[in-house]
């Protein structure tokens, strides 16, 4: 989930993307850093998909055997999500969170992915969540860009090599920012994306 505005309240967020998870029709794909480096996953333990959206990179990690919770701000991307998972077997804590008031808690998860959401302030919270050995899976969409996909307002875009400056605590163990040139079928071109870990 992206900022693409500045709502009023967080109640006003949510009623503006409960309008945009009523109109979606699928479950998205797991998101790009996961499938780019699906061997850094850890074996299995507890994970958050944090601003988790409709729930395509929670249901694609608890179907590996994560413990998964879910948290995003929208009550029908949660209830969607549930459903999904209940339509495929899988266990997972889904629930409306507000991340900004209620960030995770120390040392709480051994798999953190965050995709198409930047809010700057979060990023040593999210960073202190890992559990020793934690890894952070990252993405989301770049000002340097070779289309106009996400968010217009730049403040909710990174700034060149931004991603890595967010996490001075964590110890980068992949990174990919090609910007304009990346290959066009590559679905680089417009994202930064992160894999750290808490060592």
């Amino acid at each position: 989930m992206t900022h693409p505005t500045s709502p009023n309240t967080p109640d006003d967020f949510a009623r503006s993307w409960d309008a945009r998870y009523q109109g979606a029709t699928a479950i998205p794909q797991p998101a790009l850093v996961l499938r780019q480096w699906p061997h850094l996953l850890p074996a299995g333990g507890t994970a958050l998909d944090l601003a988790c959206g409709l729930g395509g990179n929670a249901l694609w990690l608890a179907e590996r055997g994560f413990r998964v919770s879910a948290w995003d701000l929208s009550p029908t991307a949660i209830a969607r999500l549930r459903e999904g998972a209940r339509l495929r077997g899988l266990h997972l804590d889904a629930r409306v969170r507000d991340l900004i008031a209620v960030p995770p808690s120390p040392e709480s998860f051994d798999l953190i992915l965050v995709a198409h959401f930047l809010d700057r302030d979060l990023a040593p919270s999210i960073a202190a969540a890992l559990c020793p050995g934690g890894l952070l899976f990252y993405q989301t969409f770049a000002r340097e860009s070779r289309s106009s996909r996400g968010p217009t307002n730049p403040a909710y875009r990174l700034a060149r090599n931004e991603l890595i400056t967010l996490f001075p605590d964590l110890t980068i163990r992949a990174y990919r920012a090609e910007g304009r040139l990346a290959a066009p079928e590559s679905g680089l071109g417009d994202l930064a994306l992160m894999v750290a870990q808490r060592i």
